[in-house]
């Protein structure tokens, strides 16, 4: 009898012992899976003095029908938003010019780089820098399209929750897309 619980507090001990040494580390934050939809385009209000492609399935907002100046493109599965300016050049192209890269590198002390691809389509005279913001800042993209004499178009992406790069990185670059897809399809009237 003696020997059979000397055994079991032997077992035992070895089985703590073997265990015990087990190293545990926690898992990484996981993020939902983001369906990403296949797109197709439509083009822009004839109203406004240019027209361009954004995806069909999307809503273009203008606030007031009076001021076309300003609109949204809204991504509601997202929550996300791309915010357009219009202004019309009147003399001021370099002012109107760095007020926008103004705007761009205000996100410059949270953003851990900005990188700028700059676009030229001289057949339908549409001139313009991509901004593509890297960090947990803000806005992730910003843009601008001017022909440099008559018209001037900035937009920017913003999510409508606290920026985090790693949740959000496929949505920004499925949105970029759009962006690019714009900039490209731009026509002035």
């Amino acid at each position: 009898m003696k020997k059979s619980i000397l055994y079991i507090i032997i077992g035992i001990l070895a089985l703590i012992s073997a265990t015990s040494c087990v190293k545990h580390s926690p898992k990484p934050r996981g993020y939902f899976r983001i369906e990403l939809k296949d797109k197709e385009y439509s083009r822009s209000d004839s109203t406004l003095p240019y027209s361009f492609e954004y995806p069909k399935n999307l809503s273009l907002i203008i606030p007031s029908k009076q001021d076309k100046e300003w609109f949204d493109i809204v991504y509601p599965r997202y929550n996300a938003r791309i915010y357009f300016s219009y202004k019309p050049v009147n003399k001021n192209f370099r002012e109107i010019s760095e007020d926008s890269r103004n705007f761009v590198y205000k996100h410059a002390f949270k953003a851990d780089a900005i990188s700028e691809q700059f676009y030229a389509n001289e057949e339908n005279k549409t001139y313009g820098i991509l901004y593509e913001i890297k960090g947990n800042t803000a806005s992730a993209v910003q843009f601008v399209l001017t022909d440099s004499v008559n018209h001037f178009l900035r937009g920017a992406l913003y999510f409508n929750n606290r920026p985090n790069k790693d949740s959000i990185a496929p949505v920004v670059d499925y949105i970029t897309e759009d962006i690019v897809k714009i900039m490209e399809t731009t026509r002035w009237k």
